[in-house]
């Protein structure tokens, strides 16, 4: 059958298809991407504008359209941090439901990280023992870890690359002065970044005892463009040369990124390869977080899986659809 997933995310909303049934891989068979940043329409006390409402019901309502032209069959539709942190997320999305009758429903971060676990867990197979999987979105970071499908410990930080970029390296957020510290200098100042990496590792460490209660991963991966991008950044082969081209980022690379990254201007940066036109400017805050997970996770290297949270919803959907069937006869 058919599938759709649309994912509300914080830089862009993406709709994927993918032609699928259980117990075989899903065949990725149309993707549609708007770059809307979400994160960027809040104002007035953390609340989504009505611009950034209007925006995001044109972009729902042409992917919607899109669906249907392409056949699908049942679409999964989701919303994650952007919509989540607003003070007026979950009324945004009850007059899209009305206006649209797309059932947007807002996942929680733990639920990311259960869901993206899974698609890593698929991807790779019991025989990577227990993973770790760590994703950098642009509003979150998910940590999860286990032995099985469902894992024993999972987290979600307010730390994506680009909630960072805008609250410790942007003149204005939402319209609104931000104290005098970000000056929106180019590059950052060093001491700014300094303080950044320091407020980093100290939300990552509470978290830290939790992920390894259970023992040490025997497989770490990563998920998400952040780490695509550092890991191409580091010499890993392009997505061109598509997803069964093992690609591992070591952390000693991290650590460096970690370091040039932030003192380069957004211009160097945009000459680097790999490096897309969208993500040149939270690259800095992506690399900072990368490095203190894998310092303070005290892991060498992790590998890029090329499955994560949209896989992981298909997955989820395919798995109620087979039971739903079973009760059923």
């Amino acid at each position: 059958m058919r599938l759709g997933v649309l994912d509300v995310g914080s830089n862009t909303v993406h709709l994927l298809v993918v032609d699928a049934h259980q117990g075989a891989r899903p065949i990725p068979a149309f993707s549609h991407k708007a770059e809307l940043r979400l994160a960027d329409h809040l104002e007035n006390g953390n609340a989504l504008s009505g611009h950034g409402e209007s925006r995001l019901r044109a972009v729902v309502e042409q992917a919607l359209r899109i669906a249907e032209d392409k056949g699908v069959e049942d679409l999964v539709a989701f919303a994650t941090s952007a919509v989540r942190d607003a003070a007026n997320g979950e009324q945004v999305l009850s007059r899209i439901r009305k206006v649209t009758g797309a059932q947007i429903n807002v996942m929680t971060g733990d639920e990311e990280a259960r869901l993206t676990f899974l698609a890593a867990r698929r991807w790779f197979g019991w025989s990577s023992g227990r993973l770790l999987v760590v994703d950098i979105g642009g509003g979150s970071l998910e940590l999860a870890s286990g032995i099985d499908e469902e894992p024993d410990a999972v987290a979600s930080l307010p730390l994506g690359a680009g909630r960072l970029t805008r609250d410790w390296f942007m003149r204005s957020q939402g319209g609104q002065r931000l104290p005098p510290r970000h000056d929106g200098s180019d590059p950052a100042p060093p001491g700014e970044v300094r303080r950044l990496r320091k407020f980093v590792r100290a939300e990552i460490g509470r978290e830290i005892g939790a992920m390894l209660r259970q023992g040490p991963p025997d497989h770490v991966v990563g998920t998400s463009k952040t780490f695509r991008q550092l890991a191409r950044l580091a010499g890993a082969a392009p997505s061109a040369d598509g997803p069964y081209v093992k690609r591992v980022l070591q952390q000693a690379d991290v650590a460096a990124l970690a370091e040039r990254l932030p003192a380069m201007t957004r211009a160097g940066r945009a000459k680097l390869p790999g490096v897309s036109a969208s993500r040149v400017q939270q690259l800095p805050a992506g690399a900072i977080v990368a490095d203190a997970t894998l310092d303070l996770l005290g892991v060498g290297q992790l590998e890029l899986c090329p499955w994560a949270l949209r896989e992981g919803v298909i997955l989820r959907r395919l798995d109620m659809l087979a039971q739903a069937l079973a009760a059923g006869g």
